[in-house]
């Protein structure tokens, strides 16, 4: 429960411990006739009644409200039947005023106050029209004294709420600030993996080849020809999972940046055009968003170089207000639906996954292909 709640209940249980002290008090009043005390009982009780079923919905609407209005003017009458049937049951304002402060604007939360005071003043004087002066006084005074307490009620109310805005916006840096150092704690034990691979399996295959071509320098022994190959292989995943866990180009470089020099190496290496636009404002994504696009468009460059006889690539990055796109579409032969969802798509699907990402792959054997990754910032 936040503090601004924690403020209305106390409110509610202060309206309800008043309401029933006063009714308990009429109750047992000696003086009056029994029937008048069964009328402020029951108009006590429909108090009571109105404001539970109906009036704490309303209450601390900032805006006027028609409703809250209606309510209150009942609450206002079965006030009055209480006091003209036991005049005791004044005691009550202490429960209507705050509440009174609690589902109307000022402006008219005053008007409210000042008539609840007076109509134990008109009730006095139905009972006794020359008697009213003193209860005029006692009326201002209640007045003030309600004014005063309905101003700090809504003091008090308003600094609770913005206690509980506070905590909540401190709640949401503390929870982005440990994001933050978890992406960081993640990319630096991946380039600890990186390095660790590095200097020891790629190092320790790289060792093997040359090894072994010194000792048989034209690989005329099958044997050798065939553990330089197994070197050569593994070899080339161990960079393969060097490049995965450590996105060296995206340290060196923004991601648009990063991208441009992808299709840059993919026309060099397949002579294949691929031409990039980059569309929106950019602006600075979480690291592995950009890793999960990065990897995504150099996947699908990979996929056109290696299975799709393209002529011809295209490759768009887009950003927009909530969300970031990445296309890439190829001319090439193509395939069926569900026919090529090998380990390189699986993996995009992977990725995309871990940052609520949707992957989306259209394919036709006429037309080409086209690999849409969408990620919302």
């Amino acid at each position: 429960m936040s503090e601004s709640q924690s403020s209305y209940w106390l409110w509610e249980i202060f309206f309800g411990v008043t309401m029933i002290a006063v009714a308990v008090a009429v109750a047992i009043a000696d003086g009056f006739e029994p029937w008048r005390r069964v009328v402020a009982l029951a108009a006590i009780g429909a108090m009571l009644l109105l404001h539970v079923l109906v009036g704490r919905p309303l209450i601390a609407r900032e805006a006027e409200n028609t409703a809250a209005l209606l309510t209150l003017l009942a609450q206002m009458v079965l006030f009055g039947v209480a006091v003209w049937a036991v005049p005791l049951a004044t005691w009550l304002l202490f429960a209507v005023i705050p509440v009174i402060f609690q589902m109307v604007v000022v402006r008219l939360a005053i008007a409210l106050v000042v008539a609840a005071n007076l109509i134990p003043v008109a009730v006095e004087y139905y009972y006794e029209p020359g008697g009213v002066g003193m209860d005029l006084v006692i009326a201002a005074i209640s007045t003030g004294a309600g004014l005063c307490m309905g101003l700090w009620i809504l003091r008090t109310l308003k600094e609770s709420e913005q206690r509980a805005t506070l905590i909540t916006e401190l709640e949401a840096s503390r929870a982005e600030v440990a994001r933050l150092s978890h992406e960081a704690g993640v990319a630096a034990e991946r380039t600890r993996l990186a390095g660790e691979i590095h200097d020891t399996l790629a190092q320790g295959f790289t060792s093997i080849i040359t090894l072994v071509q010194a000792a048989d320098p034209g690989l005329r022994d099958e044997r050798l020809a065939l553990a330089v190959r197994t070197a050569r292989e593994n070899l080339a995943e161990s960079r393969a999972l060097v490049a995965a866990l450590s996105p060296v180009a995206l340290a060196s470089a923004s991601l648009p940046e990063a991208v441009r020099r992808s299709a840059t190496r993919f026309t060099q290496e397949a002579g294949v055009p691929c031409s990039v636009r980059i569309t929106g404002s950019e602006y600075t994504l979480p690291t592995r968003v950009e890793v999960v696009l990065l990897r995504a468009a150099q996947e699908a460059l990979t996929n056109a170089r290696r299975h799709a006889g393209a002529r011809e690539v295209a490759l768009l990055l887009a950003y927009a207000p909530a969300s970031v796109r990445l296309v890439v579409r190829d001319d090439g032969r193509g395939f069926p639906p569900g026919a090529a969802e090998g380990f390189g798509l699986s993996g995009m699907r992977t990725r995309a996954s871990q940052v609520d990402g949707a992957l989306t792959v259209r394919s036709d054997p006429d037309t080409g292909t086209t690999i849409e990754l969408e990620i919302p910032t």
